[in-house]
């Protein structure tokens, strides 16, 4: 029986997730091969109460919140949920943000 080999990856909160998390940044744990997706999940089960934020009705990224991987936009991403992270990645979820 072989042990699934599991790492941590940063991931930053912002502005009104902040108080949810409980600070501005935390480590979750994924498998060694895991994508933005295996994090989200990683998120939603450590924070259930982000779920309304972060996910549609679909069960896609909710337009009330930008995540990215490494600087970059995950809506702009080819694989978006799918996207395979490297060993150093780090994710920073916002809230969306509207205003003039």
């Amino acid at each position: 029986m072989s042990a699934v080999r599991v790492r941590s990856v940063r991931v930053r909160f912002y502005a009104t997730f902040r108080p949810i998390v409980g600070g501005s940044q935390a480590c979750v744990e994924i498998p060694e091969v895991a994508t933005v997706g295996d994090v989200l999940d990683a998120i939603l089960a450590r924070w259930p109460a982000l779920r309304e934020h972060l996910i549609d009705d679909a069960g896609g990224l909710s337009r009330r919140a930008n995540l990215f991987v490494d600087g970059r936009a995950l809506r702009w991403l080819p694989q978006g949920l799918d996207t395979p992270l490297s060993a150093d990645a780090e994710l920073a979820c916002f809230p969306a943000v509207a205003g003039g």
